[in-house]
Protein backbone atom coordinates (compact mmCIF):
# COMPACT_ATOMS: atom_id res chain seq x y z
CA UNK A 1 0.00 0.00 0.00
CA UNK A 2 1.37 3.45 -0.95
CA UNK A 3 1.17 6.04 1.82
CA UNK A 4 0.42 9.53 1.00
CA UNK A 5 1.78 12.34 3.18
CA UNK A 6 -0.55 14.96 4.00
CA UNK A 7 -1.16 17.57 1.01
CA UNK A 8 -0.16 20.29 2.81
CA UNK A 9 3.27 19.12 3.43
CA UNK A 10 3.48 16.81 0.22
CA UNK A 11 7.05 18.55 -1.57
CA UNK A 12 7.10 20.66 -4.17
CA UNK A 13 6.16 19.10 -8.02
CA UNK A 14 6.80 20.82 -11.31
CA UNK A 15 3.59 19.43 -12.96
CA UNK A 16 1.57 20.58 -15.76
CA UNK A 17 -1.62 22.58 -15.51
CA UNK A 18 -4.62 21.30 -16.58
CA UNK A 19 -5.43 23.66 -19.73
CA UNK A 20 -9.37 24.33 -19.70
CA UNK A 21 -11.29 25.94 -16.56
CA UNK A 22 -14.98 26.57 -16.07
CA UNK A 23 -16.02 29.66 -14.40
CA UNK A 24 -19.66 29.11 -13.07
CA UNK A 25 -21.69 32.42 -14.26
CA UNK A 26 -25.09 31.27 -14.43
CA UNK A 27 -26.71 32.26 -11.36
CA UNK A 28 -29.67 34.27 -10.86
CA UNK A 29 -27.50 36.33 -8.09
CA UNK A 30 -31.31 36.97 -5.93
CA UNK A 31 -29.29 38.09 -3.11
CA UNK A 32 -27.03 40.73 -4.95
CA UNK A 33 -30.10 42.78 -5.53
CA UNK A 34 -31.01 45.59 -6.55
CA UNK A 35 -27.14 45.08 -8.38
CA UNK A 36 -28.35 42.25 -10.56
CA UNK A 37 -31.91 43.82 -11.41
CA UNK A 38 -30.03 44.87 -14.35
CA UNK A 39 -27.14 42.69 -14.82
CA UNK A 40 -26.20 39.73 -14.06
CA UNK A 41 -23.95 38.91 -10.61
CA UNK A 42 -20.81 37.87 -11.93
CA UNK A 43 -20.83 40.98 -14.24
CA UNK A 44 -21.01 43.31 -10.22
CA UNK A 45 -17.96 45.22 -9.86
CA UNK A 46 -15.20 45.24 -7.01
CA UNK A 47 -12.67 48.03 -7.10
CA UNK A 48 -13.53 48.31 -10.56
CA UNK A 49 -13.48 44.70 -12.22
CA UNK A 50 -16.41 42.69 -12.78
CA UNK A 51 -16.34 39.28 -10.74
CA UNK A 52 -15.71 37.31 -13.98
CA UNK A 53 -13.05 39.29 -15.30
CA UNK A 54 -11.25 38.79 -12.08
CA UNK A 55 -11.57 35.10 -11.95
CA UNK A 56 -10.84 34.90 -15.79
CA UNK A 57 -7.43 37.14 -14.90
CA UNK A 58 -6.75 34.15 -12.12
CA UNK A 59 -6.89 31.48 -14.89
CA UNK A 60 -4.85 33.54 -17.10
CA UNK A 61 -2.00 34.34 -14.76
CA UNK A 62 -1.98 30.49 -13.75
CA UNK A 63 -1.03 29.50 -17.65
CA UNK A 64 -3.93 28.04 -18.37
CA UNK A 65 -5.32 28.60 -22.04
CA UNK A 66 -9.24 28.09 -22.29
CA UNK A 67 -12.08 28.56 -20.70
CA UNK A 68 -15.92 27.83 -20.87
CA UNK A 69 -17.99 30.63 -19.42
CA UNK A 70 -21.78 29.29 -18.92
CA UNK A 71 -24.79 31.86 -19.19
CA UNK A 72 -28.28 31.95 -18.00
CA UNK A 73 -29.52 34.81 -16.54
CA UNK A 74 -28.84 38.59 -18.94
CA UNK A 75 -26.91 36.03 -21.20
CA UNK A 76 -26.37 38.53 -23.68
CA UNK A 77 -24.51 40.75 -21.45
CA UNK A 78 -21.82 37.50 -20.47
CA UNK A 79 -22.12 37.07 -24.24
CA UNK A 80 -20.83 40.56 -24.77
CA UNK A 81 -18.70 40.67 -22.01
CA UNK A 82 -16.69 37.25 -23.14
CA UNK A 83 -16.47 38.52 -26.52
CA UNK A 84 -14.75 42.20 -25.32
CA UNK A 85 -11.96 40.39 -23.43
CA UNK A 86 -8.59 40.53 -24.65
CA UNK A 87 -5.76 38.43 -23.80
CA UNK A 88 -4.31 35.01 -24.67
CA UNK A 89 -7.37 32.91 -22.86
CA UNK A 90 -9.53 31.15 -25.29
CA UNK A 91 -13.26 32.03 -24.56
CA UNK A 92 -16.52 29.72 -24.74
CA UNK A 93 -19.94 30.25 -23.45
CA UNK A 94 -22.13 27.29 -22.76
CA UNK A 95 -25.73 28.70 -23.20
CA UNK A 96 -28.14 27.78 -20.75
CA UNK A 97 -30.72 30.24 -21.52
CA UNK A 98 -33.37 27.28 -22.38
CA UNK A 99 -33.01 25.96 -18.42
CA UNK A 100 -30.89 26.79 -15.58
CA UNK A 101 -28.88 23.88 -15.23
CA UNK A 102 -27.46 24.78 -11.51
CA UNK A 103 -23.67 24.18 -10.51
CA UNK A 104 -23.56 20.18 -11.67
CA UNK A 105 -26.07 20.35 -14.63
CA UNK A 106 -24.05 23.37 -15.77
CA UNK A 107 -20.69 21.02 -15.87
CA UNK A 108 -22.23 18.47 -17.34
CA UNK A 109 -23.88 20.27 -20.23
CA UNK A 110 -20.36 22.09 -20.83
CA UNK A 111 -18.61 19.12 -21.13
CA UNK A 112 -18.22 18.49 -24.49
CA UNK A 113 -16.75 22.09 -24.81
CA UNK A 114 -14.00 20.87 -21.95
CA UNK A 115 -10.63 19.62 -23.13
CA UNK A 116 -8.54 18.51 -20.03
CA UNK A 117 -9.09 16.06 -17.69
CA UNK A 118 -9.17 16.98 -14.49
CA UNK A 119 -10.14 20.63 -15.63
CA UNK A 120 -10.86 23.55 -12.94
CA UNK A 121 -14.49 24.83 -12.05
CA UNK A 122 -14.72 28.18 -10.41
CA UNK A 123 -17.62 29.69 -9.33
CA UNK A 124 -17.34 33.72 -10.04
CA UNK A 125 -18.64 35.38 -6.97
CA UNK A 126 -15.68 34.48 -5.07
CA UNK A 127 -12.10 36.29 -5.21
CA UNK A 128 -9.18 34.87 -3.80
CA UNK A 129 -5.42 36.48 -3.56
CA UNK A 130 -2.81 34.08 -4.06
CA UNK A 131 -0.75 32.89 -0.98
CA UNK A 132 2.96 31.59 -1.77
CA UNK A 133 1.78 30.43 -4.60
CA UNK A 134 -0.26 30.84 -7.49
CA UNK A 135 -3.55 28.74 -6.21
CA UNK A 136 -4.32 26.82 -9.55
CA UNK A 137 -0.77 25.98 -9.68
CA UNK A 138 -0.82 25.03 -6.25
CA UNK A 139 -3.93 22.59 -7.01
CA UNK A 140 -2.44 21.44 -10.04
CA UNK A 141 0.44 20.10 -8.21
CA UNK A 142 -1.35 18.47 -5.54
CA UNK A 143 -3.91 16.48 -8.15
CA UNK A 144 -3.03 12.59 -7.71
CA UNK A 145 -5.37 10.87 -10.20
CA UNK A 146 -4.41 7.36 -8.53
CA UNK A 147 -5.87 8.82 -5.29
CA UNK A 148 -8.34 11.94 -6.42
CA UNK A 149 -11.40 12.64 -8.13
CA UNK A 150 -11.88 15.86 -6.77
CA UNK A 151 -9.52 18.08 -5.05
CA UNK A 152 -11.13 20.86 -3.19
CA UNK A 153 -10.06 24.11 -2.36
CA UNK A 154 -10.87 25.35 1.29
CA UNK A 155 -10.46 27.84 3.52
CA UNK A 156 -10.23 28.45 7.20
CA UNK A 157 -14.02 28.68 8.71
CA UNK A 158 -12.16 31.56 10.87
CA UNK A 159 -10.73 33.52 7.71
CA UNK A 160 -13.80 33.33 5.11
CA UNK A 161 -14.31 36.40 4.49
CA UNK A 162 -17.93 37.27 3.71
CA UNK A 163 -19.40 33.81 4.37
CA UNK A 164 -22.20 33.49 6.77
CA UNK A 165 -22.38 29.81 6.89
CA UNK A 166 -21.61 27.58 9.15
CA UNK A 167 -18.96 25.69 7.29
CA UNK A 168 -18.96 22.84 4.69
CA UNK A 169 -15.90 20.04 5.78
CA UNK A 170 -13.88 18.59 7.79
CA UNK A 171 -10.00 17.41 6.83
CA UNK A 172 -8.43 15.23 7.59
CA UNK A 173 -4.77 14.41 8.29
CA UNK A 174 -4.34 13.16 4.99
CA UNK A 175 -5.97 15.53 3.52
CA UNK A 176 -9.13 13.27 2.62
CA UNK A 177 -12.42 15.81 3.18
CA UNK A 178 -15.82 14.93 4.72
CA UNK A 179 -19.08 16.76 4.94
CA UNK A 180 -20.20 18.75 7.90
CA UNK A 181 -23.20 16.06 8.26
CA UNK A 182 -24.87 16.48 11.74
CA UNK A 183 -21.53 18.75 13.40
CA UNK A 184 -22.97 21.90 14.29
CA UNK A 185 -19.84 23.50 12.90
CA UNK A 186 -17.02 22.45 10.31
CA UNK A 187 -13.63 24.18 10.21
CA UNK A 188 -13.51 24.50 6.22
CA UNK A 189 -15.21 26.43 3.62
CA UNK A 190 -15.44 25.60 0.02
CA UNK A 191 -14.17 28.25 -1.92
CA UNK A 192 -15.88 27.95 -4.90
CA UNK A 193 -12.70 26.71 -6.60
CA UNK A 194 -11.44 23.12 -7.72
CA UNK A 195 -10.13 20.55 -9.80
CA UNK A 196 -12.26 17.59 -11.18
CA UNK A 197 -12.26 14.61 -12.80
CA UNK A 198 -14.63 13.90 -15.72
CA UNK A 199 -15.63 10.23 -14.61
CA UNK A 200 -17.57 11.87 -12.04
CA UNK A 201 -19.99 13.34 -14.58
CA UNK A 202 -20.48 10.28 -16.51
CA UNK A 203 -23.77 8.95 -16.97
CA UNK A 204 -25.11 12.31 -16.00
CA UNK A 205 -28.53 13.87 -17.97
CA UNK A 206 -27.92 17.26 -18.68
CA UNK A 207 -31.09 18.33 -16.27
CA UNK A 208 -30.49 20.42 -13.23
CA UNK A 209 -28.25 19.30 -10.18
CA UNK A 210 -26.10 21.00 -7.65
CA UNK A 211 -22.42 20.12 -7.74
CA UNK A 212 -23.54 17.40 -4.38
CA UNK A 213 -24.34 14.83 -6.77
CA UNK A 214 -20.92 14.75 -8.28
CA UNK A 215 -19.37 15.21 -4.86
CA UNK A 216 -21.47 12.31 -3.25
CA UNK A 217 -19.56 9.86 -5.49
CA UNK A 218 -16.44 10.82 -4.81
CA UNK A 219 -16.72 11.05 -1.10
CA UNK A 220 -18.36 7.66 -1.41
CA UNK A 221 -14.96 6.25 -2.28
CA UNK A 222 -12.66 7.91 -0.39
CA UNK A 223 -11.72 10.09 -3.65
CA UNK A 224 -12.55 13.80 -2.51
CA UNK A 225 -9.80 15.62 -1.08
CA UNK A 226 -8.94 19.39 0.02
CA UNK A 227 -6.05 21.33 -0.32
CA UNK A 228 -6.36 24.45 2.44
CA UNK A 229 -5.99 28.10 0.46
CA UNK A 230 -3.04 29.83 1.81
CA UNK A 231 -4.10 33.56 0.70
CA UNK A 232 -7.36 35.54 0.99
CA UNK A 233 -10.54 34.85 0.30
CA UNK A 234 -13.88 36.83 -0.45
CA UNK A 235 -17.43 35.39 -0.85
CA UNK A 236 -18.93 38.19 -2.69
CA UNK A 237 -22.53 37.31 -1.82
CA UNK A 238 -24.27 40.49 -1.02
CA UNK A 239 -24.33 44.47 -2.25
CA UNK A 240 -22.69 44.90 1.47
CA UNK A 241 -20.21 42.52 0.67
CA UNK A 242 -18.91 44.17 -1.45
CA UNK A 243 -18.01 47.65 0.25
CA UNK A 244 -16.17 45.13 3.03
CA UNK A 245 -13.97 43.30 -0.05
CA UNK A 246 -12.98 46.55 -1.41
CA UNK A 247 -11.75 47.54 1.86
CA UNK A 248 -10.08 44.47 2.79
CA UNK A 249 -8.57 44.43 -1.03
CA UNK A 250 -7.53 48.01 -0.21
CA UNK A 251 -5.15 46.53 2.89
CA UNK A 252 -4.15 43.35 1.56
Amino acid sequence: MTIRPPLAIRPHIDVAVPQTAMVLAAGLGKRMRPLTATRPKPLVEVAGRTLLDRALDRVEAAGIGSAVVNAHYFADQIDAAVAARSGNLALTVSDERETLLETGGGVTKALPLIDADPFFVINADNMWIDGSTDTLRLLAQRWDANAMDALLLLVPLARAHGYEGRGDFHLDPMGVVHPRGDVRVAPFVYSGVQLIAKSLFDGEPVEPFSMWRAWNKALDQGRCYGAVHQGLWFHVGTPASIGETEGLLATA
